[in-house]
């Protein structure tokens, strides 16, 4: 028997992208449990409040709401309760807090954003990084914080726009069997490499449903055989470059095609890092400094470097495996 989805009403006095996020956050917790996400923006009125808690009252329902004006959060308290609603106040609180150790006056703006800062444009600079470097294009490999390898289909675009977002100048690097990775892959610091890797059920699953959605007929290209030795052949060009290697294997009932993947891969580099402001040298250094006890069964794993015939092993340019952080692309 299908259980009944549980509502989440999000209302807001402006988009309602805050809460929206905060919500998708809950899902995640109780993957086994249906929401369906119930919106009502630009909510400026007690009446406005009511025609929401009324579409929410009765049902299986909770409602998130980010509301800017003292008296509209009261009301909507008062609403809740009254209707016997569950309810969450996601920006009240906070604003009182800040408010009573700042000793300033919150602007009471709804849908008020953070200024422009140095830091925005960084971060726009390096989404239009990765999108010039993907998958294999141009030759930024120097250029970049960080440089993702891996077999098709394994995230490295989508983690890369995600680790542009966060300021990292992320390249891709596809590893096609029978074709050499660039020269310029093994001349690098590799601190600055990450391996990606996945299961290979779960890479043919992936393929095969790119192959269906194209309408295409290769079926080598989701073929199990195939896939183990491009697998194999990953894994020693990975060997090659001494980087570590994240799984990405990780599929849930509600992501899309690669959203689970690509959530993993990322949650495996924030989990070393900590802190999204940190410079990727640190935080791929913190990646290779957990690999031998991973707290997480198994994300990642390092493989002993081994230069290829005839191009050198990559050193830093300060001397040294790992010598000197770069500027971080944040500050």
């Amino acid at each position: 028997m299908a259980k009944t989805p549980v509502e989440l009403h999000v209302v807001s006095d402006s988009t309602g992208e805050t809460a929206t996020r905060l919500v998708h956050a809950l899902e995640a917790q109780f993957p086994d449990q249906e929401f369906e996400e119930i919106r009502h923006p630009r909510v400026e009125t007690v009446d406005h409040l009511r025609l929401a808690v009324e579409r929410a009252k009765g049902r299986p329902a909770v409602v998130v709401y980010t509301l800017v004006e003292p008296e509209l959060r009261e009301q909507m308290r008062t609403l809740c309760r009254s209707a016997r609603l569950h309810y969450c106040d996601l920006l009240g609180h906070p604003i009182d807090a800040v408010a009573r150790v700042s000793g300033q006056a919150a602007k009471m703006t709804p849908g008020a954003r953070p200024p422009l800062d140095s830091g925005y444009f960084k971060r726009m600079a390096a989404i239009e990084f990765a999108v010039k470097y993907d998958d294999g294009m141009g030759s930024g490999l120097r250029e970049a914080d960080i440089v993702l390898v891996g077999v098709s289909r394994t995230s490295k675009t989508p983690l890369s726009m995600y680790l542009g977002y966060l300021g990292y100048k992320t390249a891709n690097v596809p590893i096609v069997k029978g074709i050499d990775p660039p020269p310029e892959l093994y001349q690098i610091d590799p601190l600055k490499i990450v391996g990606l890797t996945i299961e290979a059920g779960r890479l043919a699953e992936i393929r095969l449903q790119r192959v269906r959605r194209l309408g295409g007929n290769n079926r080598q290209y989701a073929k199990l055989v195939e896939i183990y030795d491009e697998l194999e052949a990953a894994e020693a060009v990975h060997r090659r470059l001494g980087c570590p290697v994240i799984e990405i294997s990780e599929p849930t009932r509600r992501s899309r095609p690669h959203e689970a993947e690509a959530s993993r891969a990322a949650l495996a580099l924030a989990d070393v890092v900590r802190d999204p402001r940190g410079c990727p040298v640190r935080l791929l250094r913190g990646l290779h400094a957990v690999l031998d006890g991973d707290p997480r069964g198994g994300l990642a794993r390092r493989l002993p470097r081994q230069a290829p015939p005839g191009l050198p092993t990559a050193r830093s340019e300060r001397g040294g495996i790992g010598g000197g952080c770069p500027e971080d692309p944040l500050r």
